[in-house]
């Protein structure tokens, strides 16, 4: 029988088919950070429980960490009774904890890559629904709740009922400006928020080819902003080259072993989706969004689109509108912006600070914008001193800040005020996502960065060097 990628990973999983119910499924990572899993370790505690693979089991501190003077004790009392709990259960339970200050330290879904963690043909699992950022690789990943959590740790297993399966296909070249970020954003303005629901999607085709490996985890980080329980793309030697002899992939005959498996993982000719879908990569524009949802996205040159042509209810899409202080029809070039935020999951690594001082070169930071500069991880800090993109950045009048998830859901310091306006390169814009009030419009580091120099929406194309 011709299976899909997704369906020679999850099968391969199954550890019992519960007849009308879920399947139990094997998961080969858990990933834990500081705010999903204090309670899930304590109902380990009240139940008497262990963890059961903590060799599989990986701790990071990354949501409510400051970004600022991190050598010294976090002030706010909640974060750092949270981040005394991680580091806590972690060393009584013998896992790996990256806390403040380790050099291993950073957002989750930008160190588990990083490190090897992250390999094809695996499920990961983390209580955090960015989690789908790990499919880029060729695994089953995808985020559960606090429950699940605990179910994991105790057992290495959780109950799953098998997603439907859904292909995006985007062939072509993409234009001039046009960044991983902005074919995520144009799909999702296609299928809206709730499009994928139901579904896991496999990302194919010469645009995803042609991604960076960065690129592609980009792409995978926001499946889930369009309802998909996660994305993947099949590995390649692309793939395999990025994770060669990082610290935590096979080394010698195990490296042989596992790449004969990893080269099996690709969806037959033949294989049936539950759903296709096909769009021109030729297509797709440097995007933005301009409401209170991911799907609420359009080209950067485009107007704002009259709730007659937008799916959804008159009264909800007038709200979003209030709230953002726009109106249908207004063009977004040329709006106001108060703060600029570069990092979070989805766009804080390297390729997308590289791409972020391409455009800030040679130009000041515009007087009225407050930037926060956030690399996802000390690996990507360190990348940052070492290519010079810190003189870059320092010539231009940005400030570079230390690694966390920063403004993406200022569960920290890095709140934006209400009623400001923020170009943010994160993944959500819902109302108060980054702070009460605070109006979100998500995009690229290449928008970002023209936004960042002019104080105002700017199609990044007209500042390309």
């Amino acid at each position: 029988m011709k299976q899909t990628l997704f369906d020679k990973v999850w099968d391969s999983h199954v550890v019992q088919n519960i007849k009308k119910g879920p399947d139990v499924l094997f998961i080969d990572r858990h990933l834990i950070h500081e705010v999903t899993s204090p309670v899930a370790f304590l109902g380990l505690k009240n139940r008497g429980l262990s963890v059961l693979y903590p060799k599989r089991t990986f701790a990071t501190a990354d949501h409510n960490t400051p970004t600022i003077n991190q050598h010294l004790p976090v002030a706010d009392p909640l974060s750092r009774n949270q981040l005394k709990a991680l580091e806590e259960n972690a060393t009584s339970h013998g896992i790996s904890y990256w806390g403040l200050g380790h050099k291993k330290n950073g957002i989750v879904h930008v160190v588990g890559p990083e490190y090897g963690i992250t390999q094809p043909g695996a499920t990961i699992v983390c209580g955090d629904s960015h989690t789908s950022t790990h499919g880029a690789f060729g695994a089953i990943a995808f985020g559960i709740g606090t429950s699940e959590v605990e179910m994991v740790l105790a057992t290495q297993c959780i109950m799953q009922s098998k997603p439907k399966k859904m292909r995006i296909t985007i062939n072509g070249s993409l234009n001039r400006g046009v960044t991983p970020k902005d074919v995520a954003l144009f799909i999702i303005s296609k299928l809206t928020t709730s499009g994928a629901t139901g579904y896991f999607v496999e990302y194919a085709g010469e645009i995803f080819e042609q991604l960076s490996m960065e690129g592609r985890m980009t792409v995978c980080n926001l499946s889930i902003e369009m309802g998909a329980r996660g994305g993947m793309i099949a590995p390649d030697e692309k793939t395999f080259k990025y994770i060669k002899d990082r610290e935590f992939t096979p080394k010698g005959t195990d490296w042989d072993k596992a790449m004969k498996y990893w080269k099996t993982l690709f969806t037959d000719e033949d294989a049936i989706f539950d759903e296709e879908l096909v769009f021109d990569g030729c297509k797709i524009d440097p995007m933005i969004t301009f409401g209170t949802n991911p799907g609420m996205g359009i080209s950067i040159t485009k107007n704002i689109p009259k709730a007659e042509n937008v799916e959804g209810g008159k009264s909800t899409y007038k709200k979003s509108l209030d709230y953002m202080g726009y109106a249908e029809g207004e063009s977004m070039l040329g709006k106001p912006i108060d703060y600029v935020f570069i990092g979070s999951c989805t766009n804080g690594r390297i390729e997308d600070f590289r791409a972020f001082a391409s455009i800030v070169k040679g130009h000041q930071k515009s007087e009225n914008v407050t930037a926060w500069l956030v690399p996802g991880s000390h690996k990507v800090l360190e990348s940052i001193k070492e290519e010079g993109l810190l003189e870059i950045f320092n010539e231009a009048q940005f400030k570079l800040r230390e690694p966390g998830c920063s403004a993406c859901l200022a569960m920290n310091d890095d709140k934006i005020p209400e009623g400001k306006y923020a170009v943010s390169t994160s993944n959500r814009n819902f109302e108060g996502r980054q702070g009460p009030g605070a109006r979100t419009l998500l995009a690229s580091p290449l928008v970002a960065a023209a936004a960042a120099i002019t104080g105002k929406i700017t199609d990044p194309r007209t500042l390309i060097h």
